[in-house]
């Protein structure tokens, strides 16, 4: 019972695919990683993880960042001025679980396309950029400079963006010369559960974020990948942003076991996935469909239970969840989560349903 959550034991710990811990060969090679100032460029290990991210994806280059939240502003800044508009989902990370990043960094707008699962479409981007008119000042309107696309996305409870809806939207952001910007944190579960190769979603974006400490299980970080010349001014911001790295070797031998390893088990944790929506499922006062689980993220509406109370009953069972509201919850199953676990946690939440107050 090594895990806590809010200073408590936890057995089944699914807040997040982000609680994972290393496995003991993913510590070993970051035992063994050669080092050296990742600032000065010196450390090979990190150079190895940069070359091979921009490998998988299809792109000249990459650099490695702290998080995927850094990752993600380092992208708006460097395709963004201070006043211009970001289009993206209503519901994206960057837009709504960043700190308001691109406004305090980059000093950008995030307009908020409402999406079916995530995905809006690029008639959605042609609506939302100022048509030019030769009797209406041009000067007048903030500029829209951007397109952001999350796959899958979190919000949407791990919706995988279609490969069609993806060069629609992303081509319409090129005919209307705006930049394109793929959050991926976790587009390896895209690639798991449908089978396209991660460099077929990253192609049509100018910069592409990936996540090692999510779905893979590293200890963290996240890499940016694009043209040589985009990563470049990339590396300006990870500075400017405070993500320069000294001895980084140490963590990215860590994301490069996970990377070259931990891709191919992700079905395991979809697999998961959809067995526990279908147990919840079933139980009164929660509200989901199992259909609409394509990938490792669970989220359900709670109508006939407080949330926050069912949340601290599993906990008093050990087991952790997240109430994102009074009225909603998520769950992630992720590397350290067995076939049992699952079960066991159907069951709490069948006995902690039982006597929470509603909501």
């Amino acid at each position: 019972m090594s895990q806590t959550a809010a200073g408590r034991p936890v057995r089944i710990d699914l807040r997040s695919d982000t609680v994972t811990r290393p496995t003991e060969a993913m510590r070993e090679a970051m035992a063994r990683a050669p080092v050296g100032d990742d600032v000065y460029g010196d450390d090979p290990s990190v150079r190895a993880l940069e070359e091979r991210t921009a490998a998988v994806l299809g792109k000249e280059a990459a650099v490695y960042t702290p998080s995927g939240t850094m990752s993600n502003q380092i992208a708006i800044r460097c395709q963004t001025e201070p006043g211009d508009l970001v289009l993206a989902e209503q519901r994206a990370h960057a837009y709504l679980v960043e700190s308001g990043g691109p406004a305090a960094l980059s000093g950008a707008t995030v307009v908020g396309l409402p999406g079916r699962r995530g995905v809006f479409t690029g008639e959605q981007v042609r609506a939302s950029v100022h048509e030019p008119h030769f009797m209406v000042p041009g000067v007048c309107g903030p500029p829209a400079r951007l397109v952001a696309v999350e796959n899958t996305h979190n919000g949407a409870g791990g919706a995988v963006w279609p490969l069609t809806a993806i060069r629609d939207t992303a081509g319409t952001a090129r005919e209307l010369g705006l930049g394109t910007h793929l959050d991926g944190a976790r587009l390896w579960h895209a690639a798991a559960a449908t089978g396209i190769p991660e460099r077929d979603y990253a192609a049509p974006f100018d910069t592409v974020s990936v996540c090692f400490s999510k779905a893979l299980g590293a200890p963290m970080g996240s890499c940016l990948a694009g043209s040589a010349p985009m990563i470049a001014r990339a590396r300006r911001f990870r500075q400017l942003f405070g993500g320069g790295f000294r001895q980084a070797g140490i963590v990215a031998a860590g994301a490069l076991h996970a990377l070259n390893r931990h891709r191919a088990r992700l079905v395991e944790d979809h697999r998961r996935a959809r067995r526990l929506a279908e147990g919840l499922a079933e139980l009164p006062g929660l509200e989901l469909d199992p259909d609409d689980v394509e990938t490792n993220i669970v989220r359900f509406r709670t109508p006939g239970v407080n949330a926050f109370r069912l949340a601290e009953d599993l906990l008093d069972q050990g087991v952790a969840v997240l109430p994102a509201s009074r009225g909603a919850m998520r769950v992630i199953p992720h590397l350290w989560i067995t076939d049992d676990d699952i079960e066991e946690a159907i069951a709490a939440f069948a006995r902690a349903r039982k006597h929470v107050i509603p909501a």
